[in-house]
């Protein structure tokens, strides 16, 4: 990663590369005597706009999140370079702490209503009719699995939508601390049905059985698109069932 291509952010140094990008390269740096996260992509500008304006919008409503540390002449990004605040703490463990993030990601979804949808990106239910978007190409996957996929998010008609983060029962997008809950890796936030985030270990959202079934599977349709062609999205198509 090559962050002279951003000169006019105040001085840094590189520490450490992390994980937890695949479109990304992730580094630990120090900047201003304090320790901050680099990510480096190529996602054109306006996608790297509605990120960084949604975590300064969550920041000002009081959620925890990886807030972006504006350039010397401000801008929040630059040539696909995005610095954050780095955040302390580690995964959820237990029930009680997935249930504080099922508290945290409805607090995300109260606080989004409306918001207008990443540019380039579709919903589950935009799929019904639409083939791409973004990550997504249904041409290239098996009609048979389209068509399992769709009944799935055919079920999520009506719904209301807000900002969903995308990829919150993975632990490693977790920091957690006795006294809050932070997102991170908003990678793969859009607009969609709240309830896509909501499918967490033992179902920690408290969702009743009919909700539950219907976004897992939904959920399960989402994951085997996005990523489709790998092991996992050949796994999670394989849950989707015909109906």
């Amino acid at each position: 990663m090559n962050y002279r291509r951003c000169g006019e952010i105040r001085a840094y140094a590189r520490i450490e590369q992390l994980a937890g990008g695949v479109a990304n390269d992730v580094w630990s740096i120090r900047i201003g005597g304090r320790i901050a996260v680099g990510r480096l992509g190529s996602r054109p500008d306006a996608d790297l706009a509605w990120e960084t304006d949604l975590l300064q919008h969550l920041h000002c409503e009081g959620m925890t999140g990886p807030v972006p540390i504006p350039t010397i002449d401000g801008r929040l990004f630059s040539d696909g370079l995005v610095v954050m605040k780095y955040l302390e703490g580690g995964p959820p463990e237990t029930v009680s702490d997935w249930r504080r993030v099922a508290d945290t990601l409805r607090e995300l979804h109260r606080l989004t209503h409306g918001w207008p949808q990443r540019p380039g990106w579709k919903s589950s239910t935009d799929l019904l009719r639409a083939e791409t978007g973004t990550r997504v190409n249904l041409a290239a996957m098996p009609s048979e699995g389209v068509t399992r996929c769709r009944a799935a998010w055919a079920r999520l008609i009506g719904r209301q939508t807000c900002v969903v983060h995308g990829n919150p029962n993975n632990p490693g997008n977790i920091r957690m601390t006795a006294d809050r809950v932070a997102l991170i890796d908003w990678d793969e936030s859009h607009v969609d049905v709240p309830d896509l985030d909501l499918v967490l270990p033992e179902n920690a959202a408290d969702l009743d059985e009919g909700a539950y079934d219907i976004a897992a599977q939904a959920s399960a349709a989402w994951e085997a698109t996005v990523c489709w062609r790998d092991e996992y999205a050949v796994k999670r198509l394989a849950e989707v069932r015909a109906l």
